[in-house]
């Protein structure tokens, strides 16, 4: 692409930076991943990775980005797609607050050249967990451990969103206790998420990711087009199924290397979510679920 660097966002100084990643003139590329030693997770009932010489060797993953049906985004599901895709994203994961009908709404209407994944972002008591590659919603408000076993009872993967960050339902919001408890569960952290405004939470996030040997991802968490694609991780192709990105995320075990692309969303584009929040709550389609932590 050739596209002048967006405004909206906020570049991090020690951003990897190479050639061949995609929106080369407003994001930074991306060098040979790293190895990786064995990902935790069960893949019993997963087929083996596809071979489908159709999709790219390297594939441009966006696993955390949110549409209209969240009850903090006003962006257009077929948009947030297309806004991807013009970036050069070849995997995008919807995941919106406690529901999938944003992600299966942008799943139909996306162009060829890009593959949405359905997800979503589950409250559960112990704080955030993201559903990836799912087909039935998760319902809210229940334990991780039973919110982690029913997204792989579907086949699917489930993540750590932003665990540090102190301003949202994170699971390590007020101690580390619930997010160790769960750490044999899951599948992958988000090692860096766009949308942590300051202190040291994505860096303590990458830390967790690289101690416990976990997968580790930089994700947009985009509640906004401007934001939809600027953080995201590089991996290996082909991604046609969930074990083709179990596979895949093992290249970025620890979470550190040029694999992941690193970039923040500026705190003007944050200042818009009180302004969806207001607009979403006249729609009726306010938060869902319990507080993190209510029933323990």
């Amino acid at each position: 692409m050739t596209s002048a660097p967006d405004p909206a966002i906020a570049r991090v100084p020690d951003a990897p930076g190479a050639a061949g990643s995609p929106g080369a003139a407003d994001t930074p590329g991306a060098a040979d991943m790293p190895g990786a030693a064995d990902m935790p997770g069960a893949a019993d009932a997963l087929a083996e990775p596809s071979a489908d010489a159709g999709r790219p060797e390297r594939c441009f993953v966006d696993l955390h980005c949110h549409t209209a049906r969240s009850f903090d985004s006003l962006s257009d599901p077929a948009k947030v797609v297309a806004r991807a895709a013009e970036r050069g994203i070849t995997h995008l994961a919807i995941t919106d607050h406690d529901r999938i009908d944003g992600a299966l709404e942008a799943r139909e209407r996306a162009p060829e050249e890009i593959r949405v994944i359905v997800g979503e972002e589950v409250r559960s008591l112990d704080g955030d967990i993201v559903a990836i590659w799912i087909e039935e919603p998760i319902p809210p408000g229940l334990p991780a451990e039973e919110t982690i076993a029913r997204i792989h009872s579907q086949g699917g993967l489930a993540g750590i969103p932003h665990p540090f960050d102190r301003f949202r339902g994170s699971a390590a919001k007020d101690g580390t206790q619930r997010l160790e408890r769960i750490v044999p569960l899951v599948d992958y952290v988000e090692a860096f998420n766009a949308r942590v405004p300051f202190g040291d939470a994505n860096e303590r996030a990458s830390l967790f990711a690289y101690e416990h040997g976990l997968p580790g991802v930089a994700v947009s968490d985009a509640h906004t087009l401007m934001e939809v694609g600027i953080a995201y991780a590089v991996l290996p192709g082909p991604i046609a199924s969930p074990a083709d990105l179990r596979a895949g995320l093992q290249t970025v075990v620890g979470g550190t290397g040029d694999a992941l692309i690193r970039q923040r969303a500026s705190l003007l584009v944050r200042g818009f979510m009180p302004i969806a929040k207001a607009v979403q709550r006249a729609r009726g389609n306010a938060r869902r679920g319990p507080a993190p932590g209510s029933a323990r």
